[in-house]
């Protein structure tokens, strides 16, 4: 394959639509939360991950997965739940079983602060995926990511 071949042109053209579409979506997720909470969408992301730990086995994450998760570096996300846990909205705890390993929880404060701000994240992004399909090079993704299908759990 060469640079000028067809299905490149085509797989870098659709990289860059659904770049764009993630640049508008994350924009729109911004202000809304940041004006309506005080909350970036990555402190968003990152207590809607955490609240869906449980008790038990595989209900918590160590720090690199939150990490991953959040798709973030493992510094970038220290820095990130630090700042959470300055606000106490996080708490940060040692593993019973692994001394070397931390957990990070959710404080009542933070699942507040987070149902308080899932009306606004979820309005925002609808809005911002109505406007993307009003583009014709955004139509097809923000159907695509707006079809219940898309949303819905892989089924076994």
């Amino acid at each position: 394959m060469t640079a000028t071949d067809p299905a490149l042109t085509s797989l870098a053209q659709g990289w860059f639509a659904l770049s764009r579409l993630h640049d508008r979506i994350e924009s729109r997720l911004e202000q809304a939360l940041q004006a309506g909470h005080d909350l970036s969408v990555r402190e968003y992301s990152l207590l809607a991950v955490l609240s869906r730990q449980h008790g038990g086995v595989g209900g918590h994450l160590r720090m690199a997965q939150v990490a991953d998760a959040v798709v973030l570096s493992q510094s970038a996300t220290t820095r990130l739940v630090s700042r959470l846990e300055d606000r106490e909205l996080l708490t940060r705890y040692l593993c019973d079983t692994d001394r070397r390993g931390i957990y990070t929880d959710v404080t009542p404060a933070g699942l507040e602060l987070l149902e308080a701000a899932r009306p606004t994240h979820d309005s925002a992004l609808c809005e911002a995926l109505q406007e993307a399909a009003k583009d014709p090079e955004l139509t097809d993704l923000a159907q695509a990511v707006s079809s219940p299908s898309a949303t819905a759990p892989a089924r076994k």
